[in-house]
């Protein structure tokens, strides 16, 4: 019986490519008690593996997180398949904006002590105490109002490419980072303004506006589905779109255009721009946004280092990054130091 990933996603990028089949990216996410996650998490990876779904997706004790694509052929199937299950039973699927038949390409299916790495002891308020969910009219609404603090609840990576107008973006790297920073910003608020939240599918905001009722906001409210069903909303129902630049998201793809506005520019020559790239050593793998122009010249390299080092024999590459760890500069996010024009 397979229960993991057996394929490369080279050799996963040519079944698509020979397929020739359309597939459809999705999200959702439920926060829910589940006794057995590591039984849930077999269960799905069988039953979507068999669906050829691919993608990332969390189970935990609170809930699941999925962000998956599956052939357009197969939607209707893995639906029936969601619906099977009690508690994702009528879910609400975020459907990607802009769709990529490579958006991913392995399916992973993992156990996480969390659903989305927040950092709060969940036994210390309620988390099903939420904030009030509004649609694209509502937030709108609110966000023109006087008496409305909108926070960004993303990173500064994310918000960098896109955000609403008027909106605070924390300079933050993590989520669990912006909480206790927004919380001392606002504290002076806490009762005569409205705190209305976003993010990328509405997550984060869901356990954040508890978190914020618990430390005393009276007036907590999220944008449902967050950039992405706003955008569907504003797209289908013709409402005005308050949001500038692009929707980043974490698959292969990066970013969903939402509008044509360039707000953000190359980490390197200064130039405007909004495409993120990771630093093509993978020795590196640094996250930062990257122009057509720089791309060409560095090679997707974010330093002469990195560019050196790419054109050494794959063996002597694979030596020299013996022993040390990548991560804490892949987290940084586009704040490297070789970074001239950093975010």
């Amino acid at each position: 019986m397979q229960l993991y990933n057996k394929l490369s996603a080279q050799e996963r990028a040519a079944l698509i490519d020979a397929a020739g089949k359309d597939r459809i990216t999705i999200s959702f996410y439920k926060y829910h008690k589940i006794e057995n996650p590591q039984l849930l998490r077999n269960k799905l990876f069988l039953e979507w593996n068999a669906l050829d779904v691919l993608g990332r997706i969390y189970v935990s004790y609170e809930g699941i997180n999925a962000q998956l694509s599956v052939p357009s052929e197969n939607m209707h199937a893995l639906k029936n398949q969601l619906d099977s299950i009690q508690f994702l039973k009528d879910i609400r699927l975020n459907v990607a904006i802009e769709q990529d038949n490579k958006s991913f390409l392995k399916l992973k299916v993992k156990v996480r002590n969390k659903i989305v790495a927040d950092g709060l002891n969940d036994d210390t308020f309620d988390v099903t105490n939420i904030g009030v969910h509004v649609n694209a009219a509502e937030f709108n609404k609110l966000l023109q109002d006087p008496n409305t603090i909108c926070v960004d609840m993303r990173n500064h990576y994310e918000s960098e490419i896109g955000h609403f107008e008027g909106a605070i973006t924390p300079d933050v790297d993590t989520f669990r980072d912006s909480l206790d920073i927004i919380e001392e910003d606002l504290k002076n608020h806490k009762e005569d303004k409205n705190l209305l939240m976003y993010c990328t599918g509405g997550i984060r905001c869901e356990k954040a506006s508890a978190y914020y009722k618990h430390k005393g906001f009276k007036n907590v409210f999220q944008l449902e589905g967050g950039i992405i069903e706003y955008t569907r909303q504003v797209n289908t129902l013709g409402i005005e779109n308050k949001f500038v630049g692009k929707n980043f998201v974490f698959d292969d793809r990066r970013a969903e255009k939402i509008t044509d506005d360039v707000i953000a520019h190359c980490h390197q020559c200064g130039k405007p721009a909004d495409t993120h790239t990771n630093c093509a050593n993978e020795a590196c793998h640094l996250l930062f946004i990257q122009c057509d122009e720089c791309a060409e010249k560095m090679e997707n390299c974010c330093s002469t280092a990195c560019q050196e080092m790419i054109h050494l024999p794959y063996e002597t590459q694979k030596e020299l990054r013996k022993g040390k760890h990548a991560s804490n500069k892949i987290f940084k996010k586009g704040r490297s130091e070789v970074l001239r024009f950093k975010g």
